[in-house]
């Protein structure tokens, strides 16, 4: 299959493209820049731009592309590139897709387990409501925005994605050498929610949902059960084999991280109903196994 990959040099959006390259899929990398190779295909989400001839002859479009959420401070500018970097590109890219004669069959936008706020104790499926706050408001407008590749008959998932294991990038690539230094421990009181997910299921079930005529809608990308930050500390240190024994004080997290912090100290108990329901088989299902899996 010939497939478009937006955001295709971050963490996820690169390890998808290897593996789909692995399976001899043609892969097309929509890039900001000029394209250097046949590879790759120009676009400006800013300006509403996305090259047709990238995106003729694909069967499916793997949408990724957005500014770190955890990489500045938030600022009124960041938050705005926050939301602009999801909203206008996969607007961009739905009203792309929606205007060709021959679209593809599918469409997986990107989204966040952040849809849901801060749910507590209490876990939640795909059939849950937004939540209040920032994420919550920026992942509706970033769902909202593919609606014209719906229109068009495309059918459209939303990877509404937790926190990946991985020792690339993202929130763990910051935690493993913290871990490693002895240094590592709970944040704030530990009993928030993690809903988290190994790198190789996350590129798993994007493929999965390529490949499933039948799952459309949100889908959590996360491991079926989630686990508190406590829990995930204590797996660290076993893992690791070090000790976790510096917990991180909500005040000291608002003072480093500012508004963010919220989300950090927030709860997330989001399982993957539709993932499970539609045969996805997790290859990392426990905490440990996809720390293992990330070294």
């Amino acid at each position: 299959m010939r497939i478009a990959v937006t955001g295709s040099t971050g963490l996820i959006g690169s390890a998808l493209v290897r593996s789909l390259r692995a399976d001899g899929h043609e892969v097309v990398r929509f890039v900001r820049r000029e394209p250097v190779g046949a590879d790759e295909a120009r676009w400006d989400p800013a300006r509403g731009f996305v090259d047709p001839a990238g995106l003729a002859g694909c069967g499916a479009v793997v949408h990724l592309a957005g500014a770190g959420v955890g990489d500045h401070r938030w600022t009124a500018a960041y938050k705005r590139e926050i939301r602009d970097s999801r909203v206008l590109g996969t607007a961009a890219l739905a009203n792309a897709l929606a205007a060709l004669d021959e679209p593809p069959a599918v469409l997986v936008s990107g989204s966040a387990v952040g849809y849901y706020g801060d749910t507590g104790d209490r876990a939640v499926d795909e059939g849950a409501p937004a939540g209040q706050g920032f994420l919550p408001s920026v992942c509706v407008e970033w769902e909202a925005a593919a609606a014209p590749a719906q229109e068009a008959g495309i059918r459209t998932a939303f990877a509404r994605t937790g926190l990946v294991v991985a020792r690339e990038g993202g929130a763990w690539g910051r935690m493993f050498p913290i871990f490693r230094a002895g240094v590592g421990g709970r944040l704030g009181n530990g009993r928030q929610y993690w809903s988290y997910i190994s790198l190789r299921d996350e590129v798993a079930a994007l493929r999965h949902v390529i490949d499933t005529p039948g799952v459309s809608g949100p889908v959590n990308l996360t491991a079926p059960e989630p686990l508190t930050n406590r829990q995930v500390t204590e797996a660290m240190a076993r893992v690791l084999h070090r000790p976790a024994l510096l917990p991180v004080p909500a005040v000291a997290l608002r003072v480093v991280l500012g508004e963010f912090s919220g989300d950090v100290l927030g709860s997330q108990r989001a399982r993957p109903a539709r993932l499970l329901e539609s045969g996805f088989v997790f290859r990392d299902p426990g905490i440990e196994q996809a720390i293992r899996a990330a070294l």
